[in-house]
């Protein structure tokens, strides 16, 4: 009798051991498929912003930011301008409008989030203005962590005042720290920061350099400082 109630207990002992195997991928699915669906609810219930128009009488587009409700955040990194908290919209994308044929598009054709944008206009005697929009543009989650925001890389982009021939200024892996023009050269020169050690955070570890665009031709930009002048610099300094 031992015996089988021994067999008995091995017997009920496998068959509990075999149905919760085969149940753990059953309930795994359902905890994906609900997380799934829950992300999905999330996405559906958001709701889409346009902020105030921007009008430019040196435009013949008007401009509508597409914006999404920011989460709560606060900000006080080594580059930051300001310290900040609270709920900020997040500019995802503008409308731009034509003034008199009621025309519109897009700025952008995927996802990215607009940092920043500024208008830009140099007037030299005797010459056409220049007029351009500069974006400071959130292409790439750079530093893992599912978001795109002010803490990855941000390029730097020109559009004409219509919002097309969208053109990138600044290198990948890199953030826009500040710009200036400088109207006799008809140039813009900006300041950058590299992650160039390459631990995808820009810290005051990193390398900075200045880039100058042509705002005659634009194209992506030349840096300032060559590998060698630092290294001389370097060589000078640090004897």
């Amino acid at each position: 009798m031992s015996i089988n109630r021994c067999w008995q207990k091995i017997t009920t002992a496998i068959f509990i051991t075999i149905f919760a195997s085969s149940c753990a991928p059953t309930s795994n699915r359902r905890i994906e498929q609900t997380q799934a669906n829950a992300t999905q609810e999330k996405k559906a219930q958001q709701n889409i912003i346009y902020g105030d128009l921007i009008i430019k009488e040196q435009s013949d587009y008007l401009m509508i930011p597409v914006t999404l409700p920011g989460e709560y955040q606060e900000k006080n990194s080594e580059y930051s301008i300001s310290r900040f908290s609270g709920r900020e919209n997040q500019l995802y994308n503008f409308i731009f409008y034509h003034k008199q044929d009621g025309e519109s598009h897009l700025l952008l054709n995927k996802k990215a989030q607009i940092n920043s944008y500024e208008f830009l206009e140099n007037k030299i005697p005797g010459k056409t203005p220049t007029r351009f929009w500069l974006y400071r543009i959130v292409e790439q989650d750079t530093n893992a962590d599912k978001k795109l925001n002010s803490a990855d890389a941000i390029a730097g982009y020109l559009s004409d005042l219509s919002g097309r021939n969208l053109l990138q200024i600044t290198p990948n892996n890199t953030q826009i720290l500040n710009w200036v023009i400088v109207p006799s050269q008809n140039a813009l020169f900006i300041k950058v920061i590299k992650d160039s050690d390459n631990d995808k955070k820009f810290t005051p570890n990193d390398q900075t350099n200045f880039m100058r665009v042509n705002l005659d031709k634009p194209a992506m930009g030349t840096e300032i400082i060559s590998d060698a002048i630092e290294q001389e610099i370097k060589s000078q300094i640090f004897k």
